[in-house]
């Protein structure tokens, strides 16, 4: 009776679009800053579901709509930077965000119309197939076109049972294990396939919880941090009018910082190196060319024809040269201009829309650390950098420096946030974050948040984490193969389920 009632929700094109947007929306909330790890779980079953017995075009109707719900929701926060900051009409900027969300989500629409077109018989494999399929278009969409794999669902399993898996699987590794998860509660609904989904939430629960992360890495001694949060408007940031108070101020805050590492936020000057003045550099970074202490400061750095690239400048004392990193990993539109999109950026209103690309770059050596800078949204691509956290002279620390002002007071900080501590939970190092206006914050290595400034005031956090070496299994196969090997994985999942499901038709 409770599958017949569901079912009949779901007549109607427009009725069962509108349903499996709601569960988009709600799969949002399973991510930060509300955590419901299970709503995830729970939404997404909800997709499994639906599309069960369905044609193979109105299953990528119910996957797009839910896509459309999930994504739109997600990164609803890019309506405020195009239009309080770029100045893009609110119709516009609504738009914009609308297409973006309706784009990526035809990644969840294609993976279930290939669902059905294979349409196993046996509960046991469709649930493989579904999770392989899911899995296959989160891979698609954080990698392929520069990749933006924001609110990939792993990530909201930062909190429950599932986390224990980071060290092992990485974030799309834990979405595969909740993408079975969602499957078997699909198929509680169906009393034939009942066992089938109890046998499979009785199996994958425990075996999660038996892979307890353990200590892969060690210890290598305290590093006392200094994070910077100086909470500087983004409308007055490139202002000519505030400029020099805000640098004057920033001057200060960099003296008065006690820790043996001073972390700024990202492009924390507003200006290039080039078109600072001498003095005024020097007399910024004098206290870190002699003494004890060492300062990361987010800056603009020129390269070949007027581009510029946003860097993170290291400063100790003894270096005979300034430490440099570039921003490797860069935001389409807001860092560097696709192809024939000029024209749209050209409509908005912020200030060093297209950007060069940094190179490869050491760790920086700190109070007998290697500290690993990463500018903003660099740290969703774990795959980019894992190099820096296996071998010899592999980093001990991660400092991620970012300026999230751009994107209004809720949601965004906390999510890039949990992105931050499953990163640290992968590769088993401590994560410190400076930011403009937040969330600047410290993270252990097993992705506990230890320290957090509140957001939207100026402050320095001071604090002390403690630096690791070794790697985690995840980083040993990620480092070798990239994410080769889940590809290889799921596509053997979907392969061997739908041979299975073959045979049981005929």
């Amino acid at each position: 009776m409770a599958l017949q009632a569901g079912q009949g929700l779901l007549a109607g094109r427009g009725r069962a679009g509108a349903l499996m947007l709601l569960a988009g929306v709600a799969h949002t909330a399973g991510f930060a800053p509300f955590e419901l790890w299970w709503l995830q779980i729970l939404a997404l079953a909800c997709l499994a579901w639906a599309v069960q017995g369905t044609a193979p075009g109105r299953a990528a109707w119910l996957g797009w709509c839910f896509g459309l719900g999930w994504l739109a929701s997600g990164f609803w926060w890019i309506y405020v930077s195009l239009h309080d900051f770029g100045e893009l009409p609110a119709v516009l900027s609504a738009l914009a965000v609308l297409l973006l969300a309706a784009f990526l989500a035809l990644y969840v629409a294609g993976a279930m119309a290939l669902l059905r077109r294979l349409a196993s018989a046996r509960p046991l494999a469709a649930g493989l197939q579904f999770a392989a399929l899911w899995t296959l278009s989160e891979l698609a969409r954080g990698q392929w076109l520069s990749g933006f794999p924001w609110i990939a669902s792993g990530y909201a399993h930062s909190l429950g049972p599932l986390a224990t898996l980071a060290p092992w699987v990485g974030v799309y590794g834990m979405g595969l294990a909740a993408a079975l998860l969602a499957a078997a509660l699909a198929n509680l609904a169906h009393p034939a396939q009942r066992s089938f989904a109890l046998l499979g939430l009785a199996l994958l629960l425990p075996l999660a919880a038996t892979l307890a992360p353990g200590e892969f890495t060690t210890s290598t001694g305290p590093l006392r941090v200094s994070l910077l949060q100086p909470n500087v408007p983004q409308d007055i940031k490139f202002d000519p009018d505030h400029i020099a108070a805000n640098m004057q101020a920033l001057q200060q805050r960099l003296h008065d910082a006690q820790g043996e590492l001073v972390l700024t936020p990202e492009s924390v000057l507003p200006a290039s190196r080039e078109q600072l003045d001498d003095g005024y550099w020097q007399q910024l970074t004098a206290p870190y060319r002699q003494g004890r202490q060492a300062a990361l400061i987010g800056i603009f750095l020129g390269e070949g024809e007027g581009m510029v690239v946003n860097s993170m400048v290291g400063l100790a004392p003894g270096h005979a040269q300034d430490y440099a990193y570039g921003k490797r990993h860069l935001l389409p539109f807001g860092e560097y201009l696709p192809w024939g999109s000029r024209w749209f950026v050209q409509m908005l209103n912020i200030p060093l829309g297209d950007q060069g690309r940094g190179g490869t770059q050491a760790a920086f050596a700190v109070a007998g650390q290697r500290v690993r800078p990463l500018i903003c949204y660099e740290d969703l691509f774990g795959e980019d950098f894992v190099g820096s956290v296996v071998g010899p002279d592999a980093a001990t620390v991660l400092a991620n420096a970012s300026n999230l002002a751009w994107f209004g007071r809720w949601m965004m900080q906390d999510q890039h946030l949990q992105f931050s501590q499953l990163r640290a939970m992968e590769f088993q190092r401590p994560l410190v974050r400076a930011t403009n206006t937040g969330a600047t914050a410290a993270i252990d290595h097993l992705g506990r948040i230890t320290a957090r400034l509140p957001a939207w005031t100026a402050g320095t956090l001071d604090t002390q984490v403690d630096g690791r070496q070794g790697a985690t299994p995840y980083a040993r196969w990620l480092s070798r193969w990239g994410l080769w090997p889940l590809w290889g994985l799921v596509l053997a999942l979907l392969f061997a389920a739908s041979r299975w499901g073959a045979a049981r038709r005929r």
